[in-house]
C-alpha cells in the first residue's frame, strides 16, 4: 500500500493575520452638494437667495447619508454658507463634511482606523487585503500600514496566497 501524500495548508499554517479595511467602511449613501447650483450669475453667492434655498430645501432626503459639501467652481462663497449647509444637514445626515466624495471616502476611513487598537498586531504577520467588493481609497491603506508598520513583525499586501512584500523587522 501506497503512503498518500498529505495536503498540507501553508497558509492556513503561516500565522498570518489578514487586515481587511473593507470591513471598516461605513455603509450609507454617499451624497454630493455642489453650492456652484445656488450662485448668482455663477459667480457669488447672495446671502437672501441662500437663505431661501435653505429654508426650502427638502433636507430629509439626506436622512442617513454621508454628505460632502462643496462649490466646484471658481467663485467667491463665504465660509458661512458652508456652516448653514452643515445646519440644515446636522438632524438629517450621518456626516456632513467639507470637500469631493472622494475625500469624505478619506475622511470615513481615517475616522474608523482612528478607533483601533494598533497593539493587537505586535509581533505579527500582517497582510492588508488588496481585494474588496467596495472601493477602499488609496489613503486608507496607507493609513493602515502607516498605523501598523510599527507594530508588525512583517507587513504584506494582497492576498494569504499570493502577497507582496512590504516590511520586514530587522533582526537584532
Amino acid at each position: 500500500m501506497e503512503a498518500q501524500e498529505q495536503i498540507v495548508n501553508r497558509v492556513a499554517n503561516s500565522g498570518l493575520i489578514t487586515f481587511d479595511l473593507e470591513e471598516y467602511y461605513q455603509p450609507g449613501p454617499r451624497v454630493l452638494i455642489d453650492i456652484k447650483d445656488q450662485l448668482f450669475q455663477g459667480l457669488i453667492l447672495k446671502e437672501k437667495d441662500f437663505r431661501d434655498y435653505i429654508k426650502a430645501h427638502d433636507w430629509k432626503q439626506y436622512e442617513g447619508a454621508y454628505v460632502a459639501v462643496t462649490c466646484s467652481v471658481d467663485a467667491i462663497v463665504p465660509t458661512w454658507a458652508y456652516m448653514l449647509l452643515a445646519v440644515a444637514l446636522e438632524p438629517y445626515a450621518k456626516r456632513v463634511f467639507f470637500g469631493s466624495t472622494e475625500a469624505l471616502e478619506v475622511a470615513l476611513y481615517q475616522e474608523r482606523l482612528a478607533q483601533i487598537d494598533w497593539q493587537v498586531f505586535k509581533d505579527a504577520k500582517v497582510v492588508i487585503k488588496g481585494c474588496s467588493k467596495v472601493a477602499v481609497p488609496i489613503a486608507a491603506y496607507v493609513e493602515a500600514t502607516n498605523k501598523l508598520r510599527p507594530f508588525t513583525a512583517s507587513l504584506m499586501f494582497g492576498e494569504p496566497c499570493s502577497t507582496v512584500p512590504l516590511y520586514k523587522r530587522p533582526k537584532n
